[in-house]
């Protein structure tokens, strides 16, 4: 069996705690290479991890005759490395979000295109079996033509993005602690709507099919440099409404609030990873209620870099892919233009 050989550009928390350990266990892979800064770091994960070959420039790593590559370096940075790795010849996985910048990310989605290149990004709740139920209905038209979307998202992650800079306790660091100026500095892409609101808004265009055309949106930031509390009203470009919003501030341990409700001329489909539902009521009568295990939507993000594996082997389907991380990108890079100017309608 020839092995798919992967590389990383960045290793720091969420790479050495989910995506190397996952990746390391399977027989079909293998981690040819990893790049970040930081000497001593690179070497106790070259060693934990088996990696034969480590280095600062990511250049080097590039030319290591790799598969794919997966991005898990700093926000701000995503662009460059993912761009490079598409040129090089690689399939590429780039943690969200994808850039902090539109033309950016559809510049990656054109690439990966034209390169014919897979291009993922590891929205982890996109996979859960409860909502890819959610998917198909869709794809059916339950709903009908969507008119109205409500998609709220709430996370313990007043630390990480305003405090001490520790993650939610369900993820504490195994080799690497998330650093700071990732989560904490406005220039690099911290803050809640960057760190969070790409999830939420991901899964929401994933769903609907929607894109983001006018976007009116108010931020705070108690006690923080960047923000923890967004709300926004969105304008799509088939003429439906739309309200976003996110809050940092549950309290550690409790379950994230993801709550996504679909409103079409049809009927309604709500989806809510926090109670463990999707549910369907039409204005026909055919309403529909699904079964779901307790705890099904805790997120985890086990699927993807697997899934990642698989695409470059041939088979499986990419469910989240850089269309969906782009359009998110778009919403979230408007978000913070309309809240700059006092929260003015702003033009995507």
């Amino acid at each position: 069996m020839k092995k798919v050989r992967i590389g990383f550009i960045g290793a720091g928390w969420w790479a050495t705690t989910n995506h190397m350990p996952l990746l390391a266990k399977r027989e079909d892979v293998e981690l040819a290479g990893v790049c970040r800064l930081g000497l001593e770091m690179l070497q106790t994960i070259k060693e934990k991890f088996g990696f034969p070959f480590a280095t600062e420039d990511y250049h080097e790593l590039l030319q290591q005759n790799l598969d794919g590559v997966i991005v898990t370096s700093p926000h701000h940075v995503h662009y460059e490395h993912a761009r490079a790795a598409l040129e090089a010849g690689c399939h590429v996985m780039v943690e969200k979000p994808m850039t902090l910048n539109a033309e950016q990310a559809w510049d990656l989605v054109n690439l990966a295109k034209e390169r014919n290149l897979h291009l993922i990004v590891p929205y982890g709740w996109h996979y859960k079996p409860f909502i890819q139920q959610a998917k198909r209905l869709m794809e059916e038209g339950v709903v009908g033509k969507v008119e109205y979307v409500l998609c709220h998202m709430a996370s313990p992650t007043k630390s990480l993005f305003g405090g001490g800079g520790a993650p939610p306790s369900q993820w504490t660091p195994t080799i690497a602690a998330p650093d700071p100026a990732t989560w904490q500095a406005p220039d690099q892409g911290g803050g809640y709507a960057h760190g969070q609101v790409t999830h939420s808004s991901g899964l929401m265009f994933w769903l609907t099919g929607l894109r983001a055309k006018e976007v009116t949106c108010r931020m705070i930031s108690p006690d923080s440099e960047v923000d923890m509390y967004n709300a926004a009203t969105v304008v799509f470009e088939n003429g439906a409404l739309g309200t976003i919003s996110g809050a940092a501030t549950l309290p550690d341990g409790v379950k994230f609030q993801v709550d996504i409700r679909i409103f079409g001329d049809e009927g309604i489909l709500l989806l809510d990873v926090e109670r463990e539902r999707v549910e369907v009521r039409r204005h026909d009568g055919k309403h529909q209620s699904f079964s779901i295990p307790a705890d099904a939507g805790e997120y985890d993000c086990d699927v993807p870099p697997n899934r990642f594996v698989e695409l470059i082997q041939g088979h499986g389907s990419n469910d989240s892919p850089g269309e969906v991380a782009a359009r998110s990108v778009e919403l979230i890079t408007t978000m913070f233009r309309s809240a700059a100017q006092g929260g003015k309608p702003v033009q995507v």
